[in-house]
């Protein structure tokens, strides 16, 4: 059967490959990005690019992603899981935030995925069947230093999912939550700035980076976690939490259960940045 799956943020990156993958499988496919250029790079590669409806949408116009629902409802009639792919990321030691730039974070991560699951409960509530996939982060089990906002719009994140699916799991929709630690792309990069000179925190932001910037090296290609998401849009059963390593799901459990001195001293360990 082709399902109609709806993608947020598929211009670049993790959704790109998810839809690819998703349209070589026949399924449909709308989604948006702001991105104009990716978007027309993505219907050159896409397997029959006629059958799937891709528009230019920035995630915090929420009058346009209420109208984007209504085409595609129109257009296929039924959307059967919904990825809100979109977010961005923030950096930096708290005491040093643009806090405007934050709202701006907050805004994309979370009332941006919020739009856009909201838009398609009522069509899947009285179908009684549907899929809602949040791409989250590990971040939004674990706080990690120098990302407070960024793990704020997770933790938030998870928190809406975890509350709205005792709303609308008994008219048969599903929730699921995707939890990547890594990807190998550029994400990261884009916003892991030095403090200037004479911050308190330059040192061990310093380290930070060069932390990270190790783990990317062995983190999953977008083609491998567009696999694994694509297996759970697929599934029959969709998995609350989904996590890509071993390694991350034991990091998970030891939050949860280790005293927090010990929790702590783990975490500022393995990123280097014991003062």
């Amino acid at each position: 059967m082709r399902d109609v799956i709806v993608i947020t943020g598929l211009a670049q990156g993790m959704g790109r490959e998810v839809a690819k993958i998703l349209a070589d499988r026949s399924h449909f496919i709308a989604g948006f990005d702001v991105d104009e250029d990716g978007l027309k790079t993505l219907r050159d590669e896409i397997a029959q690019p006629n059958d799937h409806h891709l528009v230019t949408l920035d995630i915090t116009n929420r009058p346009g992603i209420r109208l984007f629902a209504n085409e595609v409802l129109e257009k296929y009639g039924r959307v059967d899981a919904v990825l809100s792919n979109v977010g961005i990321g923030f950096f930096g030691p708290f005491e040093e935030v643009d806090l405007e730039a934050a709202l701006k974070c907050l805004e994309i991560n979370v009332i941006g995925a919020a739009t856009t699951f909201q838009s398609f409960i009522p069509s899947m509530r009285k179908r009684g069947t549907g899929k809602l996939i949040a791409m989250s982060s590990l971040v939004g089990q674990i706080p990690f230093p120098f990302e407070s906002i960024y793990t704020a719009s997770k933790f938030a994140l998870e928190g809406l999912l975890l509350a709205f699916r005792y709303e609308i799991e008994p008219f048969g929709i599903q929730v699921g939550i995707i939890e990547p630690s890594q990807v190998s792309t550029q994400f990261a990069a884009k916003i892991h700035k030095l403090p200037p000179e004479g911050s308190p925190y330059r040192d061990r932001v310093k380290r930070f980076i060069d932390r990270d910037n190790e783990l990317i090296k062995t983190a999953p290609t977008p083609q491998d976690a567009a696999h694994k998401i694509v297996d759970v849009i697929e599934s029959k059963k969709v998995p609350l939490f989904t996590r890509f390593s071993g390694r991350d799901t034991f990091f998970i459990t030891i939050n949860k259960w280790l005293p927090a001195k010990i929790r702590d001293a783990i975490l500022v360990n393995f990123m280097n940045i014991k003062v």
